[in-house]
This record gives structure tokens, sequence and C-alpha cells, in this order.
């Protein structure tokens, strides 16, 4: 086993020091955007792996989180183009066992994680930002979900600002069209 030289040493306390603690909000933000846990991890290590191979181009004590959103929102869009060129594939294992899986109802699921994520939205809101368009649901998600700025939200998608905002409006409207029936149930009014 080869040792690791000084500057790779300190390469790898840098990007600790700058990167590891944005994990939580690239997951959630991964997960957001492939609706699956497996692909949403797939996706931050992708994410992390490239993150790391390019750290040299990261310019240190600017935004890392940032950073790395446009790194795996970029990623994720990669990986779309690729999936949507394939053909469709069915793995033998999950039809096989389809009728097993179809049998029991009522299934029992201890995921803390899948628990967590149901208590932060509710199952409306959370289905309602599912089903905006793509380019919506990423603006909104960065914005209101995430915290980003606008100028951030541009500089990761590469768009101009100003299509970050018109998308984050029409985005919101459709949210807000999606969601009047839930508000009214829960008391809120329509001022």
């Amino acid at each position: 086993m080869e040792k690791l030289t000084q500057e790779e040493l300190v390469k790898q306390s840098d990007f600790e020091d700058e990167m590891i603690p944005h994990l939580d909000a690239i997951y959630n933000y991964a997960l957001r955007l492939t609706t699956d846990p497996n692909d949403a991890e797939d996706l931050v290590q992708d994410t992390i792996v490239k993150a790391y191979r390019f750290f040299s181009s990261y310019e240190k004590g600017t935004n890392a989180k940032a950073w790395l959103f446009r790194i795996l929102k970029n990623s994720y869009i990669n990986n779309y183009r690729k999936k949507s060129k394939q053909p469709h594939q069915v793995d033998y294992d999950e039809v096989s066992q389809f009728y097993e899986s179809i049998r029991s109802e009522q299934t029992e699921t201890s995921d803390l994680e899948d628990l967590m994520y149901r208590e932060m939205l509710d199952d409306d809101v959370t289905r309602a930002l599912t089903d905006l368009p793509e380019d919506f649901r990423t603006v909104v998600m960065l914005c209101d979900v995430e915290g980003f700025t606008y100028e951030e939200i541009a500089n990761m998608l590469d768009v101009p600002i100003g299509t970050i905002r018109s998308r984050l409006h029409r985005g919101r409207n459709l949210l807000r069209a999606q969601l009047l029936d839930y508000a009214e149930k829960r008391g809120f009014n329509r001022d």
C-alpha cells in the first residue's frame, strides 16, 4: 500500500473541511430529483467523486454547497440523457418476484429516512412538488427548500437570472394552484 504524499493529505483534509458538511443537503436534493433513495445515493457518490477529482478547480472559501449542487445537477442531467437514449430494460428477478411483492398489501417500513422525509413535507405537498415540470421543480426546490439565492441558482443551472425568476414565479403559481384545496382543508385563507 502506497503512502500518500503531503500534497495529497492536504487535499484530502481541505476537501473534507469544505465539502463533507454539505453531504446531507446534497443527498436531500438528489432524493428530490430522483425520488428514489438508491438513485440518490448513487448520484451523491458520483457528485463527491467528481468534486474530489476536480477539487483543484474549486476556489477555497467560496460557496462549496452551490458548487456541489451544480455538479450534482449536471450529473443528474447527464445520467438522464444517457438513460433516455437506452432502450427500456426489465430485470428478470424483479419480474419473477412481482407476484410475491404485490400479494402483501400492507408493508411496514422501519426505514428512518423514509419516516423523517414523510414528516418534513405532507404527502400532498410532496406530490405537488413532484408533479411540477422538472425546470420549475428544480428552481422552487433550490430557492424555497434549500435557500439558495437567485444568483447562486443561476450559476448552478447555468441559465440567466431572469430565467430563474420566471421559472420560480411560474413554479410557485403552479404549486399554489395544486395546493389550493390542501390549504383550505387546513384552515389557510386565500388572502
